[in-house]
């Protein structure tokens, strides 16, 4: 065989694969590579699941027990102030979104016409007064005269008994021949005469108990017609007062629609006054309201005022859910049903001070966070609005002793 053969018959040796697996004993570079990019994902998972784990456990220490919700906002009374009278605007003390304090002059109306009818109505006073003296005055004089007619009937009697005596006694003496005849009719000329007088007295005692009944009538109705002159006056004083319109309660006016020269009527809205009582009403669902007691803390976020968690608790709960009280309640009885979870509005009352619930406006959002767990603390009810003040004589009045008859609130 030549050389030449041989050399084309010898195998080929093949260099080694990177894609093939290296022996144990290899440590070379090519083959270290792989291990830190494993390492690296198996670390990175590690960490992203321990901070899952952490965000869980910190969400529900802070979360379990709690019930929220974001469907809240805060509410206040709204009191719409409008005149009971119809007048021009003389004259308004205040501007939008003014702090007024009970019993503050707001709006003064033009009085002349109001005057004017005070005045008519003294006027009808005095004469009805005048008419009342007159009609116990002739009662009075029926009074007596009844006692003077009486007294004639007495007298009357009395003299027809001793008429009447004498006649029998002439009678029997004219039948024994001791007086005649002309002596005889005399008497019982005068038995009659008396007699007529007695019936005459009657008829004058009957005539005078009439005009005493008169009287009396005339009395009585002269004492009503005094009445409805004093209520009449009572009326145009009351009217007159109507033209000074005070502020009720202690607040700030807010939606103010009036200027002096208006033209204003009866229940018309001038403006709208705000006291500073405020609370929240939340709407939770009503699956979140199992464990929700009367009396439980709570904690409350208000956008407006972002960093600050204000104290307060349950209030009550409406005895109904939101859409049972609006204008077109559900109805379920006809076609497909739905089933939808149903939200209650919360009435929940702060328990921080007036003086930190100063920036807290009707309207804001909020988010309540109710400790479910918590044992009822609170048991009184928020206190309601004391009596409003709507006029001048009222001012006077001391309502002191209103606000001690409230129970007191313990927060």
């Amino acid at each position: 065989m030549s050389a030449s053969s041989a050399a084309v018959s010898a195998p080929k040796l093949k260099s080694p694969s990177l894609d093939r697996p290296t022996s144990a004993g290899n440590t070379g570079p090519q083959a270290a590579a792989p291990k830190p990019k494993r390492t690296r994902r198996f670390l990175l998972l590690g960490v992203i699941g321990g901070a899952l784990l952490v965000g869980g456990a910190v969400w529900y220490f802070l979360n379990a027990g709690f019930e929220t919700t974001d469907d809240a906002t805060i509410e206040a009374h709204v009191i719409e102030v409008s005149p009971k009278v119809s007048a021009h605007v003389k004259a308004v003390h205040f501007d939008d979104n003014y702090e007024v304090k009970r019993g503050d002059l707001l709006v003064e109306l033009d009085p002349r016409d109001f005057d004017v009818n005070l005045a008519s109505a003294q006027a009808n006073l005095a004469s009805a007064e005048s008419k009342l003296t007159q009609a116990e005055a002739q009662q009075n004089v029926a009074q007596a005269g009844i006692g003077q007619t009486k007294a004639d009937l007495a007298s009357s009697q009395a003299t027809s008994d001793n008429a009447q005596a004498d006649l029998k006694r002439n009678e029997q003496l004219y039948q024994t021949h001791v007086i005649d005849r002309r002596e005889y009719d005399a008497s019982v000329a005068q038995a009659k005469s008396d007699f007529a007088n007695v019936e005459s007295n009657t008829k004058k005692v009957a005539s005078q108990e009439a005009q005493v009944q008169l009287a009396a009538a005339q009395y009585s109705a002269a004492s009503a017609e005094e009445k409805q002159a004093e209520a009449q006056l009572r009326q145009a004083q009351l009217q007159l007062s109507y033209t000074q319109i005070y502020a009720p309660f202690d607040g700030r006016v807010t939606k103010k629609s009036v200027e002096p020269g208006n033209y204003v009527q009866p229940g018309q809205t001038l403006f709208s006054l705000v006291p500073p009582e405020v609370w929240v009403i939340a709407n939770f669902k009503e699956t979140q309201l199992k464990n929700m007691r009367v009396g439980q803390p709570v904690s409350v976020q208000v956008d407006a005022v972002p960093g600050n968690d204000f104290k307060a608790h349950v209030d009550s709960f409406q005895v109904g859910t939101g859409g049972r009280f609006t204008l077109l309640p559900p109805e379920n009885a006809t076609g497909n049903f739905v089933k939808v979870v149903q939200r209650v509005p919360v009435k929940i009352v702060f328990d921080e001070p007036a003086s930190k619930l100063e920036r807290l406006w009707a309207g804001e959002s909020v988010e309540p966070k109710v400790n479910v767990g918590a044992s009822a603390a609170h048991s009184d009810r928020a206190q309601p609005l004391p009596p409003a003040i709507l006029g001048k004589s009222e001012q006077s009045e001391v309502r002191g002793d209103w606000y001690a008859s409230l129970p007191t609130v313990h927060h």
